[in-house]
């Protein structure tokens, strides 16, 4: 919320606890935002905060979040006071004009607060007890999001974005709630518990995140820079790799593995640690413009590229052949270097840490050149 593009944020606490709550409360005035200009902002002169907890009746937790009435649940609903909340003072801002971004934390006791209602006007209950029409709520809920042409003058051009956090019981994907979440949204970040542990932050698991939008961004990835897809791609391979192999090494050890495969997990701790971790507390890593994101996705896969072609070359020469000890022994100038481009501050500005960044493209190439040439 404190580095979003948004032009407002609606954050709904939906039957969190009363202490975490109050502890929002006291925290969100305290965060800054750098605005274009420069000038630092309260984060709270764009945040709006729709806080109901988890002590308070059922019916305003439902309601904190979708503002849509059933008509058999009117009379217990217009008891409460709320009646601008949640997805609905979003939309409130998006007809504006603003890009809005909401999150809703959390939709899984926004639908146990379902459940609840349900059972005391005696519905027929499905799978865990939860209403038949769970599924159909929730779509109604998701497709309220979304870039819009707003009525009326002057022309403007508002969105709403929707970040549900759901937390299924012993995080089980079988959830009623987290199935039918799953079966509407079209990105999903899976958070891990043991990324978390290892303090690796944002904790979310490369492995079973996606997003269905991909298709839709080709154009705009063409346009921005051809070579995105394909690097992407590949990173994705690597890292898929690099879970296949982890078994393999628990078992028999790194040292038993081909050069290949070493370099393939070298390259995916690259990409864990120096390339998805991030630390917010600091400038250079607090947010990551996207051409800073392309190149040093672009360096590391072309590092793992030449270290593949250099191995390869050289197991058919006669001179020495090129293992990867050796070529981190011997480029380990090089690949000090990938590791530290994350340190570099955007701040600097896009021609400058561009320039940089093509400087270590070409170096790994003349590095790689020059290690072959001698070990022939």
């Amino acid at each position: 919320m404190q580095y979003s593009n948004s032009d407002t944020v609606v954050y709904v606490g939906c039957g969190e606890r009363g202490n975490e709550m109050a502890e929002v409360l006291m925290d969100f005035p305290q965060l800054t935002m750098t605005l274009p200009d420069g000038r630092e902002e309260s984060v709270m002169k764009r945040t709006t905060l729709v806080a109901n907890t988890s002590n308070m009746p059922v019916a305003a937790r439902e309601a904190s979040i979708y503002t849509a009435l059933l008509d058999r649940l009117k009379a217990v609903l217009q008891l409460l006071s709320l009646w601008f909340s949640g997805i609905t003072i979003a939309e409130y801002f998006r007809d504006m004009g603003y890009n809005v971004s909401m999150m809703a934390d959390s939709t899984s006791r926004w639908a146990e607060a379902l459940r609840e209602i349900s059972g005391r006007l005696a519905e027929m209950p499905a799978d865990s007890g939860y209403p038949a029409y769970l599924a159909a709520r929730l779509a109604s809920f998701y497709e309220r999001a979304g870039k819009v042409k707003c009525l009326g003058g002057p022309e403007r051009t508002g969105s709403v974005t929707i970040v549900g956090a759901v937390s299924p019981p012993g995080g089980d994907f079988s959830d009623p709630v987290t199935s039918a979440t799953l079966g509407i949204v079209q990105v999903f970040w899976g958070l891990d518990k043991k990324l978390a542990q290892r303090k690796h932050f944002p904790s979310v698991n490369w492995l079973i995140s996606y997003s269905k939008y991909s298709g839709a961004l080709e154009s705009f990835y063409e346009k921005f820079d051809p070579d995105f897809i394909n690097i992407r791609t590949k990173a994705r391979e690597v890292l898929q790799r690099e879970d296949d192999l982890n078994e393999i090494v628990q078992l028999v050890g790194k040292d038993a593995l081909a050069e290949t495969d070493k370099i393939t997990l070298e390259t995916a701790k690259l990409l864990r640690e120096d390339y998805l971790a991030q630390n917010a507390f600091t400038p250079y890593d607090k947010f990551c413009p996207f051409y800073k994101s392309v190149w040093m996705l672009r360096n590391i896969i072309h590092f793992y590229n030449l270290a593949n072609q250099a191995v390869e070359r050289g197991a058919g020469m006669d001179g020495q052949k090129i293992t990867y000890t050796l070529i981190k022994h011997r480029l380990g100038d090089l690949f000090y270097r990938l590791v530290s481009q994350k340190f570099e501050d955007p701040a600097e500005g896009e021609d400058v840490l561009v320039g940089k960044f093509q400087k270590l493209h070409d170096d790994l190439v003349a590095g790689f050149r020059n290690l072959e040439d001698e070990t022939r």
